[in-house]
């Protein structure tokens, strides 16, 4: 059995987004290409996105922390800490509101 301190890893990732060009970090916590199940960690300084990119399939974000908005095509939805967002099956992006952390779950088809 693992255990991860998804709060710590939250901080330091929100560290190195400050530090990054881009204003965000990323870190695969769970899983990978060997797994049907992936779970990323993501931190995005207030003001950054996730351009608007395709569904990875059947997937959900958790905010951890800070407010986020998740936009399909036709509708929006806001998130809060400990709010489950499932993700769009069609082209969305992902709009930090504030310095936040969210754990992007992903079932990849077998």
């Amino acid at each position: 059995m693992e255990k991860f301190s998804l709060e710590a890893q939250g901080r330091e990732l929100l560290a190195d987004a400050g530090a990054a060009d881009s204003g965000r970090s990323a870190k695969t916590v769970y899983g990978g290409h060997e797994h049907v199940l992936r779970q990323t960690l993501i931190a995005l300084l207030e003001g950054r996105e996730l351009t608007e990119h395709e569904s990875p399939g059947e997937a959900t974000l958790l905010v951890l922390r800070g407010r986020v908005r998740l936009r399909g095509k036709s509708a929006a939805w806001e998130g809060v800490a400990r709010d489950l967002l499932v993700v769009p099956r069609e082209r969305h992006s992902l709009e930090a509101l504030e310095d936040s952390v969210v754990l992007l779950t992903v079932a990849k088809p077998g």
